[in-house]
């Protein structure tokens, strides 16, 4: 029976504030990015400004890793790896609710005034797939 939360895998992020999303390079390194997720059912969501690097990283390899960090990124937790989708519409209104319930000043006031003042969009993924990875 699925909770809430989704798969094992999944459900121990839904607490969590920040993961370190590690996206993949051409040359085939990660790079390593602080982002704030929330968790319904079997997906996770995040957001990102729509100039970051990461946006090409991510439509050239949607395969990605997560972990449990600090607000700085340093790691905390065991990786998991999963699959990144780039929503529209009203998924990513919906992606955008949930992210903005969850965290209040940080996205629903800070990011959303960010983003504006450098003019530049907000874009909202879905993480599906989640599933542990060894150490």
């Amino acid at each position: 029976m699925m909770t809430d939360q989704g798969s094992p895998a999944l459900h121990r992020f839904a607490a969590e504030k920040v993961v370190q999303l590690q996206t993949r390079k051409r040359d085939g390194s990660w790079v390593d990015t602080p982002v704030n997720i929330a968790v319904k059912g079997d997906r996770a969501y995040f957001r990102t400004p729509g100039r970051a690097s990461k946006n090409k990283r991510l439509r050239n390899f949607p395969d990605v890793r997560i972990r449990p960090c600090t607000w700085s990124g340093k790691p905390t937790g065991s990786p998991a790896q999963a699959t990144a989708r780039l929503l529209s519409g009203e998924e990513a209104r919906a992606a955008g609710a949930l992210i903005d319930k969850k965290y209040p000043v940080v996205q629903r006031i800070g990011v959303h005034l960010a983003h504006r003042l450098a003019r530049t969009p907000t874009l909202h993924y879905e993480l599906s797939g989640v599933t542990d990875l060894p150490e």
